[in-house]
């Protein structure tokens, strides 16, 4: 997840579509190589494996108000790479459903052709760098920099080209090579399935996506290479969670392929792309362009979407962050507050 809030938000103002601790004045001279050797022998090789092969999934959450029926299927980022889902109780609520509502997200928007988008590939090219020439090492704490270093042999290898970036894109590079190498993928299982069903069935395919329009994309990638951002304590959270989190992220993957509903109920979930959407949501750059509360407003969207879809069809299939199913003030209370009743898996 956190790579599509990153390339949602800011990779998306140039191609024109696209699905806090400050940093403290600690010292940041180069860690000594026992530092380096002492953060190493902290990360431990994790003993769960993905599951793989045919596998059923969670089962479908059923709201229903008079004679309206909302289906809503909890995803989950990230799964197992090496799996293949196959639900026919989702197969069979899209055929049923008068229309298909796409998951909540965030997309950027550019009125510019492709020769527009091409003339901002020099822009581009600069959108992950720290301004100024700045290093990743300075712009960390010693302590935390240490940590990268270890994580990014481990995972990356001694590739130069990050210690480059800024920290929240640092961090997402590393999250995704360290995914990889624990055989865990974000996207790729449940989308091409749902857009088989929906395919099949015949039906409307409707966006909810919140869309942020940029009137002025060279000037606003001009700006934010300039830009300085608070976010360290994404790039804290990351590394927090890649040391202590990777079993844990596999259990609960696996749990989701399974349909072990109590098993996902049961698990800690803590999701650093929170804060690494905040790192530039929260910024004064972002917020110039009305880019604030974004997660507020993107459940919001969702919200209304679902409002009038049930208000236009009689049967509605919706998808959602399982997450957000789970949670005892998430979208299941939200509906029962609207009067709906629930039927869970």
């Amino acid at each position: 997840m956190q790579g599509k809030l990153l390339a949602g938000l800011m990779i998306a103002t140039i191609t024109g579509s696209a699905t806090a601790q400050s940093t403290a004045d600690a010292a940041r001279s180069p860690p000594t190589p026992a530092s380096v050797a002492d953060v190493t022998s902290a990360i431990v090789d994790m003993d769960a494996v993905t599951v793989t092969g045919v596998q059923p999934g969670p089962g479908l959450w059923k709201f229903h108000k008079g004679d309206r029926v909302l289906w809503i299927f909890g995803t989950l980022s990230p799964l197992p790479k090496n799996i293949t889902w196959v639900s026919d109780d989702v197969n069979a609520a899209i055929a049923a459903s008068d229309v298909a509502l796409q998951g909540p997200g965030l997309a950027v928007t550019a009125d510019i052709g492709l020769f527009g988008r091409l003339s901002l590939l020099p822009s581009l090219f600069k959108l992950r760098k720290n301004p100024n020439g700045t290093k990743l090492q300075e712009a960390l704490p010693a302590d935390l920099y240490a940590r990268w270093q270890a994580l990014k042999v481990k995972y990356i290898g001694r590739d130069r080209a990050s210690e480059n970036w800024r920290p929240v894109f640092a961090a997402n590079e590393l999250y995704q090579a360290a995914l990889e190498k624990n055989g865990l993928v974000e996207s790729g299982i449940i989308g091409p399935v749902l857009d088989k069903a929906v395919k099949a069935a015949d039906i409307e395919k409707q966006s909810t996506t919140f869309t942020i329009k940029i009137d002025d994309p060279k000037e606003t990638l001009k700006e934010f290479n300039a830009s300085t951002l608070d976010d360290v304590q994404c790039f804290r959270k990351t590394l927090d969670r890649l040391e202590t989190d990777l079993a844990v992220m596999k259990t609960r993957a696996n749990a989701w392929a399974g349909g072990d509903i109590d098993t996902l109920r049961a698990l800690p979930y803590d999701d650093q792309s929170l804060a690494c959407l905040s790192a530039l949501t929260d910024s004064g750059f972002t917020q110039r362009l009305g880019i604030e509360n974004i997660q507020a407003k993107v459940a919001s969207q969702w919200y209304r979407i679902v409002d009038g879809a049930l208000r236009e069809h009689q049967i509605v299939f919706a998808t959602v962050p399982i997450s957000q199913l789970l949670k005892p003030d998430g979208v299941v209370a939200k509906l029962q507050a609207k009067g709906y009743e629930v039927e869970s898996p």
